[in-house]
């Protein structure tokens, strides 16, 4: 979509860029860093030491490979990039920020540089406080929805230290309960990562231990296409309507045209 209007007379594009309150950084496209505003030069100006530089200006002219743990999977997302790809990133265990990468595009539609933007900075103690808050009260909304079936939503995101809190959670439920079904509705997850990946594998995994089976729903196209290879023993659906509808069908599959009408 085009841009609409003009900017005021004498205001240049460079000017407005620098006076956003948010951090901005611009790198070329081989992905070096080629220049960040003042909020950037500052909060950079405190990151830089972690990385063994002495300050932001160091920072001009390094490609951002240099500050990922793994850059190859970077470029991959890089070179699908189409708009803007945001994602939570923690900052040598200091500090944690969203960042948001959007591929700066010339007239003919090559792409020659982009925008890195890093929002809601906040120190990483900050950040565990509001993610224990977070995790108490969204960890583990279990709802039951049939006959020994428990439909699990999951809300923002989903790492390690939420995943072994549902985890302890959900196995003490379906051991008192009985309980033979777990619905597992990614449809609330504002990110999917590998490690979110790694953690839903194990969670099947301890379930399948305790005969319970566990299927995941709510699984969108665009979520697939972030999940990728999720392990093909892992039953997934595009919603728990249709989960529901398949649990039905195994287990009354005489039953299955009345089902498919009451749901």
């Amino acid at each position: 979509m085009s841009s609409i209007g003009r900017l005021p007379e004498h205001m240049q594009p460079l000017d407005a860029l620098k006076s956003i309150g948010e951090n901005i950084i611009i790198a070329d496209k081989d992905y070096k860093v080629a220049w960040m505003n003042d909020n950037a030069r500052k909060l950079l100006s405190q990151a830089a030491p972690l990385f063994g530089f002495a300050g932001s200006e160091d920072l001009i002219g390094l490609s951002m490979d240099r500050f990922h743990r793994n850059p190859g999977h970077q470029k991959q997302i890089m070179k699908r990039l189409k708009g803007s790809h945001r994602s939570r990133i923690n900052i040598k265990d200091q500090f944690v920020t969203d960042i948001v990468i959007s591929p700066v595009n010339d007239k003919n539609g090559q792409i020659n540089g982009y925008i890195v933007m890093l929002m809601d900075v906040t120190t990483k103690s900050e950040e565990d406080r509001k993610k224990e808050v977070l995790i108490q009260a969204l960890s583990v909304p279990m709802i039951t929805i049939w006959d020994c079936t428990l439909a699990l939503p999951l809300i923002g995101g989903y790492d390690k230290e939420r995943s072994d809190y549902v985890l302890g959670r959900l196995l003490e439920k379906c051991v008192k309960d009985k309980i033979k079904y777990v619905l597992i509705d990614l449809s609330g997850l504002y990110d999917f990562q590998e490690e979110t990946k790694f953690e839903l594998q194990k969670l099947y995994d301890c379930l399948r231990l305790i005969g319970t089976e566990c299927l995941l729903v709510g699984m969108t196209a665009e979520l697939a296409r972030t999940a990728g290879d999720i392990h093909p023993s892992i039953q997934s659906f595009r919603s728990a309507h249709e989960g529901l509808k398949y649990l039905i069908k195994r287990n009354f599959p005489s039953e299955t045209e009345l089902s498919s009408n009451f749901l």
